[in-house]
């Protein structure tokens, strides 16, 4: 079975106001609810799970019923202490309804990426079918530069024809990304920055699906600001 997992399980609140970023408006929507239905548009996924902040659950749910969400193939679970415990939280809720199968592939993504398309999902699905795992990028059209260990000289300047901007989805054989992850230790668990990230320490083959450099992530203002202007310019 074809699962999606959105990652909605922080609550920070850097871009200001008293509520956690992917539940700010952008237009007249909330940043969810316009990756909500990107995903909704996939007939191929079996269900759609959200993994969000236990404070924050009947808050996401009064949202989808707002907005007349009412897809049934949308659930609600807690999401973890980091991102990859969020995507631990959904594979257990999504095996505890839909029972534990080598086959079952995940689809996950930012909360706050609400300009993913239908191609670069679809991609994920027919690449993770593949291969087991794959992740979203696109080229670095900027030079890549690593500092020393004090941040303040030139270490390397690797070959940019090989470095890529890493996005989401990240998607993977479910059972194989869970077996991975407890497989990790303590330290290397606390230096995930991504899901993909448990696949490389293993050794294990991750393909790259080419994303888009619409599909940003809302983190800052900026970027608040940059995505208020991407909504505007496809209505013009």
């Amino acid at each position: 079975m074809i699962f999606a997992g959105i990652v909605a399980g922080g609550t920070g609140t850097r871009l200001g106001g008293e509520i956690p970023k992917q539940f700010l408006l952008l237009g007249i929507k909330p940043i969810i609810v316009h990756t909500l239905e990107k995903f909704m548009l996939c007939s191929k996924f079996d269900a759609i799970f959200v993994g969000v902040h236990e404070s924050w659950l009947p808050y996401a749910t009064d949202i989808l019923k707002k907005f007349n969400i009412n897809d049934c193939r949308i659930f609600f679970t807690s999401g973890g202490y980091d991102r990859n415990l969020t995507i631990m939280n959904i594979i257990s809720a999504i095996e505890e309804k839909f029972n534990v199968s080598d086959e079952h592939v995940l689809v996950t993504h930012d909360a706050v990426r609400p300009f993913v398309t239908l191609k670069i999902i679809e991609e994920n699905i027919i690449s993770v079918q593949k291969m087991g795992a794959c992740d979203t990028v696109v080229k670095s059209n900027d030079t890549i530069i690593e500092s020393n260990l004090n941040k303040t000289m030139i270490l390397k300047v690797p070959n940019r024809e090989y470095m890529f901007l890493g996005q989401t989805p990240q998607s993977f054989n479910m059972s194989k990304l869970k077996k991975l992850y407890y497989q990790l230790s303590e330290k290397e668990k606390s230096d995930l920055t991504d899901a993909c990230k448990i696949f490389v320490i293993k050794n294990e083959p991750v393909e790259l699906v080419m994303g888009e450099f619409s599909n940003i992530k809302i983190t800052t203002v900026s970027d608040y600001k940059t995505a208020q202007s991407l909504l505007g310019a496809k209505f013009d």
